[in-house]
Parts: C-alpha cells; sequence; structure tokens
C-alpha cells in the first residue's frame, strides 16, 4: 500500500496506482472464496458520488443505470422452473462426495410455468409494494476509477426480471417485478446513500455487488431491508443480519477441493509450492490464508511472496521459483497480473507442474491478452462454465435473458451469482405468498442452505454464511476451457484458518 500512500507529484501515476490496487482487491480477491475487502485500505482509489439509480424495467435494453422504462419481458428462453424447495441436488458440504455442475436441481417445468407460490391470502402491500409491482433495488459498483467493473451484476438482476415478469404473468400474488438500479461510484459512501435511500423505495435489494459494500450494512440492518447479494465482501456485509450471499463466503475458510486435488494428482508438485499475491489489502491476508490452509491440508508452500501492485516486472519471482523447482504455482490477482505472470513463465521457460488461478482468470480477456503464453491454466470454479450451458437450464436461461436485455454483453462470474440472488428472491418471495414482508423473508433466507439455483452453481451455504466446499476445475487448451477430471464437482469439506 506504500505506492498509494506516496507523495507522487504525477496524477496520472496516480490515478494508474489507485485504478490498479482497486481492481486488484475488488476482483482478484472476491473470486478466491471468503475475500474480505478493507475499504480503509484503499480509499485513496474511491471519491466517486454515487449516481441515483432510476427504475429500469426488464426488458430494458439500453443496460445502463440511468435508464429508466417499464418491466417489459424478453422473448422466451430455454427456461427451467423450480420446485420451491430451500436445498437443490448437486453434493452437500461434508466430505468426499462429488457432485453434477451441469444439472438443474428439482423439476424442470415448461418454459412457461410459473413458480410454485404459497396462498396469497392476507398478502399486504407495504415499502416498494403496490397494488401491481413490487420493486426491487440493485446498488452495485458501474461508475468509478474502473468504469463497470461489477456493471454484469446489475444486468443479469435487469435479465433476471425480463425472464420472470415473461414467466409468470401473475407475478407474486398478482404483482410483476420492477427493478431499481442504484449506482454506487465504487465507494463505500455511495453504497451507504443508496441503501438509505432504498430503505423506503424498494422492498429488497437484489444481486447487488460492490468492492466496498461496509457502507451499506448499516442501513440495511437498521431499516430490516433484506439484501440478497452476489457475494459480500467485507466482515460488516458479513455480520450484517439482514444480508446474505448468493455466493456464501467465510474468511477463515478455504475448501479443501484444491489442495485434494494438487495431493492426488502432482504429489510432487505439491510438496514444493509456491503462492504469490497482489499485496494489497484482503489479496494480502488471502495469500497467507489460502497457503496457511492448503499446508494443513497436506501440501508445503516453500515460496509466499507478494507481489506491488505497481510491479510491471515479474522475472524476479518467476527465476526463483524456476530455480528452486516449484511444481505448483498459484496467485490470487487479475487479469492483467495474470497475463504478466504467464508471460514471464514463457520469457524464461518455465512450465510448472500446475499453474492454479481462481475463477477471475475464467474470463475472455485473459485468454486475449496472454495468447498462448496462457495455455495449460488451471482454474478452480464453483459454477457452470458457459462452454456448457446446453446441459445446464438454469445457465441458458442466464445467457439467453442477458443478450435479450443488453445484446453483447458479456456474462461472468458475478453475473452468474448475480442471476441466483434474483432466483433465490423471486422463489423464496413466492413460496411466502400473502406472508411476504420484509422480516419472513429475512427469516426463510436464514434458513436456505446449499442452494445451486438449479444447478447453475455449486451448492452454497446462503443462510449459515460459509464458504461453499463444492468445486471442480477447467485447463485452458488451445485457446478453450475444458472441463478436467470431467464436470463433477469435488466437495470435500473446508478447512478453517486463522
Amino acid at each position: 500500500m506504500a505506492a498509494i500512500r506516496s507523495r507522487t507529484t504525477d496524477p496520472r501515476r496516480r490515478v494508474r496506482m489507485a485504478i490498479g490496487v482497486l481492481a486488484a482487491l475488488s476482483i482478484g480477491t472476491l473470486a478466491a472464496c471468503g475475500s474480505q475487502l478493507d475499504p480503509e485500505e484503499v480509499r485513496s482509489a474511491n471519491g466517486s458520488t454515487a449516481a441515483d439509480g432510476s427504475v429500469a424495467g426488464g426488458g430494458d435494453t439500453g443496460g445502463s443505470s440511468g435508464s429508466s422504462g417499464g418491466s417489459v419481458a424478453g422473448s422466451t428462453g430455454s427456461a427451467s422452473g423450480d420446485d420451491g424447495s430451500s436445498t437443490s441436488s448437486g453434493g452437500t458440504s461434508s466430505g468426499g462426495s462429488s457432485s453434477s455442475g451441469s444439472k438443474a436441481s428439482g423439476t424442470t417445468p415448461s418454459q412457461n410455468e410459473p413458480l410454485p407460490a404459497g396462498d396469497c391470502a392476507g398478502f399486504k402491500n407495504g415499502p416498494g409494494i403496490t397494488d401491481s409491482t413490487i420493486t426491487i433495488g440493485n446498488s452495485s459498483d458501474v461508475s468509478g476509477p474502473v468504469p463497470g467493473i461489477f456493471e454484469a451484476s446489475q444486468d443479469a438482476t435487469k435479465a433476471f426480471v425480463a425472464y420472470f415478469n415473461q414467466t409468470n404473468p401473475k407475478g407474486i400474488c398478482g404483482r410483476k417485478l420492477v427493478l431499481k438500479t442504484y449506482d454506487t461510484g465504487t465507494s463505500e459512501s455511495g453504497d451507504q446513500r443508496n441503501y438509505t435511500a432504498a430503505c423506503n423505495e424498494v422492498f429488497a435489494m437484489v444481486g447487488s455487488m460492490s468492492a466496498f459494500d461496509s457502507g451499506g450494512a448499516g442501513p440495511a440492518e437498521k431499516c430490516g431491508l433484506p439484501d440478497i447479494r452476489s457475494t459480500a465482501v467485507t466482515s460488516a456485509r458479513y455480520d450484517c443480519d439482514v444480508c446474505f450471499g448468493a455466493q456464501s463466503t467465510k474468511s477463515t475458510e478455504f475448501e479443501n477441493a484444491v489442495p485434494d486435488y494438487v495431493l492426488k494428482s502432482y504429489k510432487e508438485a505439491s510438496q514444493n509450492a509456491a503462492m504469490l499475491y497482489i499485496n494489497a489489502g484482503a489479496a494480502a491476508e488471502n495469500g497467507k490464508t489460502q497457503s496457511d490452509a492448503m499446508n494443513k491440508r497436506g501440501m508445503k508452500f516453500t515460496y509466499v511472496q507478494g507481489v506491488d501492485i505497481s510491479d510491471f516486472n515479474y522475472s524476479p519471482y518467476v527465476q526463483k521459483m524456476k530455480d528452486s523447482g516449484v511444481g505448483y504455482v498459484q496467485m490470487i490477482a487479475q487479469v492483467p497480473q495474470f497475463v504478466r505472470l504467464v508471460q514471464a513463465m514463457q520469457q524464461q521457460d518455465y512450465k510448472p507442474d500446475v499453474l492454479m488461478f481462481d475463477p477471475t482468470a475464467y474470463n475472455p480477456k485473459y485468454v486475449q491478452q496472454a495468447g498462448d503464453a496462457a495455455e495449460g491454466t488451471t482454474v478452480f470454479t464453483n459454477f457452470v462454465p458457459f462452454e456448457e450451458a446446453s446441459s445446464s437450464p438454469e445457465t441458458s436461461l442466464y445467457l439467453n435473458y442477458l443478450q435479450q436485455t443488453k445484446p453483447g454483453a458479456t456474462p461472468d462470474f458475478f453475473g452468474v451469482f448475480s442471476w441466483s440472488a434474483a432466483r433465490l428472491f423471486a422463489q423464496t418471495a413466492a413460496k411466502l405468498g400473502g406472508k411476504l414482508n420484509r422480516a419472513s423473508l429475512v427469516q426463510a433466507l436464514s434458513q436456505v442452505d446449499n442452494w445451486t439455483a438449479n444447478g447453475m452453481h455449486a451448492p452454497q451455504h446462503v443462510g449459515p454464511k460459509r464458504t461453499g466446499d463444492c468445486w471442480r476445475f477447467l485447463r485452458l487448451e488451445g485457446g478453450q476451457w475444458k472441463a478436467l477430471g470431467g464436470t463433477k464437482y469435488t466437495c470435500s469439506g473446508t478447512t478453517t484458518v486463522g
């Protein structure tokens, strides 16, 4: 963090540093399972104010957070339904089992069949609810130092609203969904301001994603505003009683699936492993936590090294690993840092047995920018790859409606879990029927476990707020991501450290 706090007089250099730190913290560490960000660490990367959102319809094709319109739905896709339960097939959170990552759980109704609904007797209007609509909100990082950093989460939530309104003509007890979007400006103060306003403007917040999500935690809890996020990333959000993540995380837990895979398939490499991480905020904490967890599981990390965000020369790190005969390399960062690493490795003709990244690397930009230097990269992931969408009705729905509501949009990791959050909200609210209110929704969400969004992703412990332990692997071959070891998740528990 010295680079951010230094008194450099070059404003362009300050901006580049700020953007670099923010990108690394808000992307590279989120995907690394259980990461939590400290907004105080990178406050100088912010300063943008939150923009007021507007009521955006499910069929909004503009995609901008400032657009407005009704809840016009897109055309139907190859939809899957849901059986209304809070648990889904796809494995458990205990040791050793495997589960399919490509099949929807529960029943699969026809594409026009509405969600199972509870008795609507006694339904009452309230904040965000009228006789004809239920307004939900989404507060995500859209503008700021890294424009559009989590816009995919807002896009995914819009896409789900379009899907829901089209396939559920009666809505939830006669009320269609309307989405009101908020832009945090990628700042803690923006998130706080948005949630303060949302208390009286919407019924619940759904699918939000922000690198500085601690700002809205207090207002949400004070208001009793249900908040079903893509992922909670700060301790304040994690501790918020009304806040949940469709991707569940706990900062002190790391899944055993990763070290178990390495120990089984690359035993020798597992005993001489390296962990690189961006030396800023949560990335630094997670690099040490994850290597400690994997050491406890039986691996041996002989080289654990932070990399300054301003460091563009990765040759010394690569040379150190090459000279030490390191066979397993893992890095916690984001696409630009991944690219620098693999290009430096290629330049020095260094090829470890395993190069492992988190789901952040599952991104077209990584493949495009790294070129053939990225070949052989392995990623661990907890959702159905988009290449396998034909075998996952829910993933197909997401991709289909995303293109209908925002043609040309790129689906991503955070969008998957924002769609999942919207699915969880709609399913839970419909089932509550006439009993639906903020308190009952929070209570119902607190009981949700092993949530898979109809097989879209691995089981998540939404209510218990623990890191999901089911993961699978992909390898980049010929510029394409290929399933490694089949399409099933490995569910072998988690290791707690710290």
